[in-house]
């Protein structure tokens, strides 16, 4: 290993002798000087050189970029036949390009940047032609007797001088050039650090995990030295780590590369059932290495993992705690190239559908792309130091909590009784103590110390019956958590239930803690919203977290809504929200096709909406009585209607998917209604709530699909492709079905191209397969929505580029569908219509935390309509925070933003008033085609509001056209009156008529006609009055006196003065009337 010198003279000269030894010997060298190190345009070299024999000197300058190598920029030769035996010196000047030499001019437009110049000179002998000048460059230099080089040291493209071309510039061109002669660009910073993660996530050890994928660097440099390590990887990873349990499968993810092939690469950290880490890697060769650590990791600790690769070794640390005192190391070493290139792919933090993720929590993780560090050298400190701390606690606290109920069900469940110095109490053991046997007193001895530490436990524990049926420990902790969940909400679905939230949390912490996760969920709104407990964020985010960890979707929904609007302290992250929403998503059809669980159809019912509200019912209520009338004599439409609505639990009514099986069987067999033939026959395919019977299922199919019904058409290609593996039929049927517009035929064409089986197509064809999935998606399928939105969160089709925000609105809105949230949704509308605003504003609190925006826009309407409720019970303003929410989402209403709109213009509560959101919020429920909003931007005209020209621009009002206000104010009252619903008068009709009267009436006084005829009126009432005064004169009778008026009479123009006036006063007053939204 050696270093070459940067210029002048060097030492690194093959066959080269001492000056003192050289005519002695007569050997061949050849030793240069290089006058000046830099690179100049002309360059002089002394070549010193001696040839033992006629040879040939060869010089050449070679050139290497960051884009190419080894490219020659000068070359010369010269004989030397006469002057043997002797050493000689030749002067060369060599000429580099000028776009080596030279700044960027008006001339030199692309000067390169030059990371090595060499220059080296041989000589070669002539023997056998070997030296011959014509022979080419590279066979001479193999030919060589004696050879030699040296570096020459580069200078930077804008340290380069600029070049003087000895041309004149026109004063317009030499002008412009100036202005950006002396500009050096500047790039951006850059380094290798990459925060994966900043923030806690909650991994519930499913098949979900967050998706990250790295760009290449934009500074060239970084990204040559990147691909100069694809084959010697050098990096480190440095993550935090808080583990409930090991795997319960073979391996869990924790971190790992899935290249663009969807296999795993360089790195792939996985953890394994016994505790130990999984390290795998990508060789160059093509296959696939593992190691396996020695030791194992801690569980229910916060410690950091950091893995350094440096090459072909690997080094494993673990730290524990946020002061990281006492570690595990090891080094790990291997023979084999790695194959390391971060970009051809993504990486994964946690589950996915290759792998389950761990159980438990991650911290912060950061990668340095091309750095090898040991501990020492890492900076990830363990942000949100109190979280991490609350987690710690919220678990410690837990497995006390466990114990004591484990042990406590365990001794009831083998018929332990304890006598009266146990000091139990209920009816249950009072019967036994008085009938039964006696029994002998087994106190606990940790109850004594315990039981005024948990005193909600041991009241819920003494109020149950715990002697069920054996279960396993586990199964039994987390019974016992339902049935506390399920006695705390009962209380507080009471008349007064919001008052007792502060006496139930405590039980909902003991149900939390065994396990059962609604609890959770129920506590982190509490908290978040401060409904009638004192608001604590901390707190609140604690049992968010632990929800999510526990699988509960409306936690899981919670933190993806969240992360993805970065509001209520969480930080903006979409990756991280699609890890939650995913989760959710991907259970929610699979929850849809389960008939179990407090589970009912999430329907879109507005509380504004009173015509919806009229046809929700009950089992015993007119509109479902009316149905089931009609359904019994016959009518198709009813039948269909009605097993719906019990099937899926819709308008109302209480799921019974029994009871809609009859209706289907009913209206399949008796009608001829294809529709409910269809139904009818995939509940006998699937055996939902019924024996399943394959041959009359498919006759009744094929009779639908006769009569054609497009949903019959697809399910015999869905028959063919389950039962009979027919490719080719099915294929020819969801060919036929797609064609007819059906959404589950275009996701089952591309579940063919996925899996490669589509007739005559050999292989897979994603590309196919990701447009098939994106139209069944467009028609509303949840599978093909789910599959888009993992194309967008990975970029790993080129028909899908990555795509994060697209990728968690179609999770979200996949998620919003599930039916565990349509169930607390049917609860508070329940509530509602039976007027219990307890109950009511406790459910629609805890749908609308999740982020639906129906749930939302109702608990708004809810607090406007008990105001009294909302400021009693909740820390939050209510209405401005939930209908704020509301107008971030996709598709929000317009009333919404008219509500909106009026909050920012009055100003609310502690919001100050700020007219410009006021104006967008008009606009934006303009462009909804609300006619309000177009009369809303009308009224703030007429009050001397200026509109922007982005807002006008945004309505495609253009301002060229429409420069006055009187020209804005007509389009929009048209525009207003377009959209109005309204098919005679309208305020949007009166007020282009009121605006039009007073153009005509202002023309008429302004006019030239009107100055003529009052000058004319003038004149003769003067006339008159002096005729009059005359006259009096003459006749000599003093003049009577005047009575006074009955009343001021006004003229023409003093009215229409008034007018206006009143008019701007009636104005003024739609403007505060305006709040009442026109929904």
């Amino acid at each position: 290993n050696f270093v070459p010198s940067l210029g002048r003279q060097t030492s690194l000269t093959t066959s080269v002798v001492p000056k003192a030894e050289q005519g002695a010997t007569y050997k061949d060298f050849i030793y240069f000087t290089v006058l000046e190190g830099n690179v100049r345009n002309v360059s002089e070299v002394s070549v010193e050189y001696l040839c033992s024999q006629p040879c040939v000197v060869s010089l050449e300058a070679v050139v290497s970029s960051e884009f190419r190598s080894s490219i020659p920029v000068y070359k010369k030769r010269w004989k030397n036949e006469k002057h043997l035996h002797t050493s000689r010196t030749q002067r060369v000047q060599v000429r580099f390009p000028s776009i080596m030499v030279y700044r960027d001019d008006y001339f030199i437009r692309h000067s390169i940047s030059v990371s090595t110049v060499v220059l080296r000179a041989w000589i070669s002998h002539q023997r056998g032609g070997g030296g011959d000048a014509s022979v080419k460059w590279e066979e001479n230099l193999l030919h060589a007797v004696a050879k030699n080089y040296t570096l020459l040291k580069t200078v930077p493209p804008f340290e380069r001088p600029f070049k003087d071309h000895r041309v004149c510039l026109e004063w317009n061109m030499d002008y412009i050039w100036n202005l950006w002669a002396n500009k050096i660009p500047q790039c951006p910073l850059e380094d290798d650090v990459v925060a994966l993660l900043g923030y806690l996530y909650a991994s519930s050890g499913e098949n979900t995990g967050i998706v990250k994928k790295l760009p290449r660097f934009q500074n060239r440099e970084l990204e040559a030295a990147r691909h100069q390590r694809m084959d010697y990887p050098v990096f480190t990873v440095s993550m935090w780590l808080y583990l409930l349990h090991y795997c319960k499968a073979n391996l869990c993810g924790i971190l790992y590369f899935v290249d663009s092939n969807e296999m795993y690469g360089t790195p792939s950290v996985f953890l394994t059932e016994d505790g130990h880490l999984h390290i795998q890697m990508h060789l160059v060769k093509g296959e696939d290495l593992a190691v396996k650590t020695k030791f194992t990791l801690p569980l229910r600790e916060w410690f950091r993992l950091d893995i350094s690769f440096n090459g072909g070794q690997i080094v494993v640390t673990t730290s524990i705690g946020p002061e990281l005192t006492g570690y595990h190391n090891q080094t790990i070493s291997f023979r084999e190239d790695f194959h390391y290139n971060d970009t051809a792919g993504y990486f994964i933090i946690g589950g996915s559908r290759y792998v389950a993720g761990i159980e438990g929590f991650f911290g912060p993780l950061k990668y340095y792309r091309l750095h090898s560090l040991q501990p020492a050298q890492i900076f990830n400190p363990l942000l949100e130091k109190q979280l991490a701390e609350q987690i710690k606690l919220y678990y410690e606290r837990c497995a006390e909590v466990q114990e004591i109920v484990s042990v406590y069900t365990s001794a009831a469940q083998s018929g332990g009784d304890r006598e009266e110095a146990c000091d139990l109490h209920n009816s249950y053991l009072d019967l036994r103590r008085r009938y039964g046997r006696p029994s002998t007193c087994r106190a606990f001895p940790w109850e004594k110390g315990l039981k005024d530490k948990h005193p909600s436990l041991f009241q819920a524990l003494l109020e149950m019956d715990l002697l069920a049926g054996p279960r396993s420990q586990s199964e039994s902790v987390l019974e016992i958590g339902r049935r506390i969940f399920e006695k705390a909400v009962k209380r507080l679905s009471s008349s007064d239930g919001l008052h007792q939230i502060s006496s139930v949390t405590p039980f909902l912490m003991d149900s939390s803690c065994c396990g059962y996760h609604k609890a959770s969920y129920y506590l982190a709104v509490f908290y978040e919203t401060g409904l009638s407990v004192p608001r604590d964020q901390l707190q609140g985010m604690l049992y968010s977290l632990v929800g999510g960890q526990g699988s509960e979707r409306l936690s899981a929904m919670n933190l993806g809504y969240k992360h993805y609007q970065g509001i209520d302290s969480y930080p903006l992250d979409w990756e991280l929200s699609y890890a939650y929403y995913s989760n959710i998503a991907t259970k929610t059809p699979l929850d849809q096709h389960t008939l179990q669980g407090d589970q009912a159809y999430v329907e879109t019912i507005r509380l504004k909406d009173d015509e919806i509200l009229k046809v929700q019912t009950k089992e015993d209520g007119d509109v479902f009585m009316w149905l089931k009338h009609e359904a019994s004599r016959g009518n198709a439409a009813a039948q269909q209607r009605l097993a719906q609505m019990l099937f899926w639990g819709q308008q109302g009514v209480t799921k019974n998917p029994e009871a809609a099986i009859e209706w289907y069987a009913k209206g399949a067999l008796e009608t001829e209604d294809p529709a409910l033939i269809y139904d009818y026959a995939i509940v006998l395919f699937k055996g939902q709530g019924v024996k399943k019977n394959r041959r009359l299922a498919l006759e009744l199919m094929k009779k639908a699909a006769f009569k054609g019904l497009h949903q019959a058409v697809n399910g015999l290609g869905w028959y063919y492709h389950k039962f009979k593996k027919n490719y080719a039929k099915a294929a020819k049927y969801w060919l036929k079905a797609e064609e007819m517009g059906n959404p589950d035929a275009s996701y089952n064409l591309g579940v063919l191209y996925l899996d490669g089986i589509f007739p005559g197509v050999s292989g897979r064809n994603l590309t196919l397969a990701g447009e098939y999935f994106h139209k069944a998606a467009q028609g509303g399928h949840i599978e093909g929505t789910l599959w888009c939105s993992l194309y967008y969160i990975t970029g790993n089709l080129d028909t899908f580029p990555r795509d994060p925000e697209k990728a968690v609105v179609w999770a979200k809105h996949v998620a919003e569908k599930n039916g565990y949230l349509g169930h607390v949704i049917r609860k508070g509308l329940n509530a509602y219509l039976e007027g219990s605003w307890h109950e009511a504003l406790l459910y629609y609190v805890l749908a609308a935390e999740t982020g639906i925006e129906v749930s939302q826009t109702n608990l708004a309407h809810i607090c406007e309509e008990r105001p009294d409720l909302a400021r009693r019970y909740l820390g939050v303003n209510c209405v401005w925070r939930y209908y704020n929410f509301s107008v971030f989402q996709i598709d929000a209403p317009s009333f919404a933003y008219l509500k909106m709109g009026d909050l920012y213009y009055y100003g609310h509560q502690n919001q100050s008033q700020d007219l410009e959101l006021s104006v967008q919020m008009y606009a934006q429920a303009a462009l909804e085609g609300d006619s309000q909003g177009f009369f809303n931007l009308a009224l703030l005209i007429e009050e001397g509001a200026i509109i922007p020209h982005h807002i006008l621009d945004f309505l495609e009002i253009d301002p060229s056209l429409h420069s006055s206000n009187i020209s804005i104010l007509r389009e929009l009252y048209e525009r207003c009156w377009s959209h109005s619903s309204e098919e005679s008068f309208s305020p949007c009709s009166l007020a282009w008529g009121y605006l039009h009267l007073r153009l005509i009436w202002g023309a008429v006084l302004h006019s030239a006609l009107i100055y003529f005829l009052g000058t004319f009126l003038l004149s003769v009432v003067i006339a008159g009055t002096v005729q009059h005064f005359r006259d009096v004169s003459a006749s000599g009778s003093p003049p009577a006196p005047a009575r006074a008026p009955p009343g001021p009479t006004s003229s023409t123009a003093t009215s229409a003065v008034s007018s206006a006036a009143d008019a701007s006063d009636q104005d003024q007053s739609t403007v505060t009337n305006n709040p009442e939204p026109r929904g």
